[in-house]
Formats: structure tokens, C-alpha cells, sequence
């Protein structure tokens, strides 16, 4: 495996989260960057452990696995985006199931040049509320990945990825 130059410290930027805004309509995917109002926002991996202490006295942990999701406590209804009228769709119509299912693409730029580490996920994208203070109508959502997780690299040409699987 070739080693990559040591680019140091990462800047929170150079981990990106896109979400498919075709939402599954057979076209290829509509790569939406998730952040522009967003000022902390991380993937909670919620792992599932669980510790049990046998009639032996030993603690044997079971692990389940994760269950993660990202919450995007702050996006800005805005018409031009990608992504607003599926939200609105969403949370207005009350929508559920499939309807809410999309994809995730994170990507890790931890090099100088691309392609760069990538992973892509079906996911479900669930409004938890809207409107908001004064200053622009507020529709946070949650992310909650879904399986069938892929690894592979996208290059990113001006701020479009193109995810490639890893075979």
C-alpha cells in the first residue's frame, strides 16, 4: 500500500457528508454537501454493547454493533437547494418508509490529492421539526443510517464527488 504525504491536524471541513437529493428516483445521485448553517455536527455511532455477568462472577460483554445517525440541528429551508423540497415533502406530508430513504456519502479527505477514502449507506431522513426563530424557517433533521455500508474513494471536481466501490 502506498503511504499519502502527512497533511498533519484535519480541519472538521475535510470530513464531508453529502445525501443523495434524488431520494432514490433512479437517477444517479444528486450529491447534496450537508453543513452550510450547521456549526457542530458529528456522526454518533451509538454503539450497542451489552454487559452480563454470568452465575460464574465473569462479565462477558456482548456487542452488537452500531447504530448510527447524524443530527442536523440546523438547515435553513432554501428553495435553491437540492434537498428542500424532498425535507419539505418529508416533514409536511408526514412522509415514513421509503419515502425517507436516500443515501449517505462521507467522505475523508486525509491527503493531498484524491481519490480519497469514501463510503456510501442507504440511510432515512426524518425532520424533527419546523420553523424556528426569526431570521429563516428551520427544518433539523436526522440522519439514520440504514445498511448495505460500501467502501471505496470519490474524486470531487469542483465540489461534485463520484463515488467508485471498492470490488
Amino acid at each position: 500500500m502506498a503511504t499519502t504525504p502527512d497533511i498533519g491536524k484535519l480541519k472538521r471541513s475535510y470530513l464531508m457528508h453529502f445525501i443523495d437529493a434524488s431520494f432514490g428516483t433512479g437517477e444517479s445521485p444528486k450529491w447534496f454537501l450537508i453543513g452550510r448553517d450547521i456549526e457542530d455536527m458529528s456522526v454518533e455511532l451509538n454503539p450497542d454493547t451489552e454487559t452480563v455477568k454470568n452465575i460464574l462472577d465473569e462479565t462477558v460483554v456482548n456487542d452488537n454493533g452500531y447504530e448510527p445517525s447524524i443530527d442536523a440541528d440546523t438547515y435553513y429551508a432554501n428553495t435553491g437547494d437540492a434537498i428542500y423540497e424532498k425535507i419539505k415533502d418529508i416533514a409536511m406530508n408526514r412522509l415514513t418508509g421509503d419515502d425517507c430513504k436516500t443515501a449517505i456519502l462521507e467522505v475523508l479527505v486525509d491527503k493531498k490529492t484524491g481519490p480519497y477514502d469514501a463510503w456510501t449507506e442507504t440511510c432515512i431522513v426524518k425532520p424533527q421539526s419546523y420553523g424556528g426563530a426569526q431570521g429563516g424557517v428551520n427544518i433539523p433533521f436526522n440522519i439514520a443510517f440504514n445498511g448495505d455500508r460500501q467502501q471505496g474513494t470519490a474524486t470531487i471536481e469542483k465540489k461534485v464527488p463520484t463515488f467508485t466501490a471498492t470490488v
